[in-house]
């Protein structure tokens, strides 16, 4: 076996304009990670980086030591979250743009279409306003032809990925996106010299057939709900009563899950299929986001993010190589407590963690 381990990567970690005029001069992501507290007995917040330091992404040295990070877990490239809300609209894209225009670090990457609306709830914790920041919209063919054209110098890249061929772009909201950029950029990148364009649907709701986004055009899918295939078991009436009345008489976040089980969750035999990438997951807490409503996970260990790993490794092995794919969500995304990079609790442990099933697996 010879798989690829894409992380998703935030390239946030600095002021910019737009967050000093919404959240006050100087906010970034580190501005939620230091003021979350402990919401219930036992919970593991605030979270505190060790080797990194609460870093700066305009820092060249410390992307640098990042990718040192990434190689030694064994993570194949970083998957940048991209920002285009229509004509021309961006933001966060100062550091990838430094990254394509340098050449540095010399390590492979690719795009993420963070293709959202921004808005106020969910930021940042307290802030309940539904508040539209940025609109995701989509004007039409001339937008997907420009968006596709500020693209194609990063798909140019010898860093970029190509699987089969094609570069390899993550669509956010595969739903959302009308029918035209899809065939739009697929038509383009023919044009472009490429085979086509490598597209993944990144599906939230698990109640959405594979086949409906392959019949759009996507080459890939990847089930991203972070409940896992056990989401609709958690949909019942009576789910949702008991979850309700933990809340009132334990006075505790409703949405508290236990990672040891949760983590048999979020692999299944769906992501056996080529046309599946299975994502990996090694910890999440919303919290320092969206307070006490987000979704939780207690006990996460680095050892149990191996025996999550290893479910992953079991379903894409027998996969022809190049179709040996991970999505490991996420390098870095402090404020949902999802990410790999050293802190106070685990140090290394997630990095060490997935070096270890990734040095098994390569044996094979």
């Amino acid at each position: 076996m010879n798989p690829k381990i894409l992380a998703l990567y935030l390239p946030q970690f600095h002021p910019f304009p737009e967050n000093d005029e919404w959240w006050g001069k100087g906010f970034t992501e580190w501005t939620n990670v230091g003021k979350a507290k402990p919401l219930f007995r036992g919970h593991d917040e605030p979270r505190v980086p060790t080797e990194l330091g609460y870093y700066d992404l305009r820092l060249p040295l410390i992307r640098e030591q990042q990718t040192q990070m990434a190689r030694e877990a064994g993570v194949t490239a970083f998957c940048y979250w991209h920002y285009w809300f229509g004509n021309g609209r961006r933001l966060l894209a100062d550091v990838f743009h430094e990254v394509l225009e340098s050449g540095k670090p010399d390590f492979p990457f690719c795009l993420a279409w963070a293709n959202h609306t921004w808005r106020a709830v969910g930021c940042t914790t307290g802030v309940t306003s539904k508040a539209i920041l940025m609109e995701q919209t989509y004007p039409g063919i001339e937008d997907a032809k420009a968006h596709f054209e500020l693209l194609l110098k990063a798909f140019r890249d010898e860093r970029y990925v190509k699987i089969d061929g094609k570069p390899y772009l993550f669509i956010f909201d595969p739903v959302a996106l009308p029918q035209e950029y899809v065939d739009c950029f697929k038509k383009m990148s023919i044009e472009a010299g490429f085979p086509g364009i490598y597209l993944v649907a990144n599906v939230s709701d698990n109640s959405i057939k594979k086949e409906v986004m392959l019949q759009k055009g996507y080459d890939a899918v990847c089930y991203c709900d972070i409940l896992g295939h056990a989401q609709q078991k958690r949909n019942t009436f009576w789910h949702k009563v008991y979850k309700h009345l933990q809340g009132i008489v334990l006075h505790r976040p409703t949405r508290v899950y236990d990672y040891r089980k949760q983590y048999k969750e979020l692999v299944g035999d769906i992501d056996k299929g080529d046309d599946v990438i299975p994502q990996i997951v090694p910890q999440w807490d919303h919290s320092p986001r969206g307070g006490r409503k987000t979704i939780i996970y207690t006990h996460s260990t680095p050892e149990y993010f191996a025996k999550h790993v290893r479910m992953a490794m079991e379903a894409i092995k027998g996969k022809k190589e190049e179709h040996q794919i991970l999505m490991l969500k996420s390098w870095n995304e402090w404020a949902e407590g999802n990410y790999m990079e050293p802190d106070m609790t685990h140090g290394r442990g997630y990095i060490n963690a997935l070096r270890q099933v990734v040095d098994e697996y390569k044996k094979r």
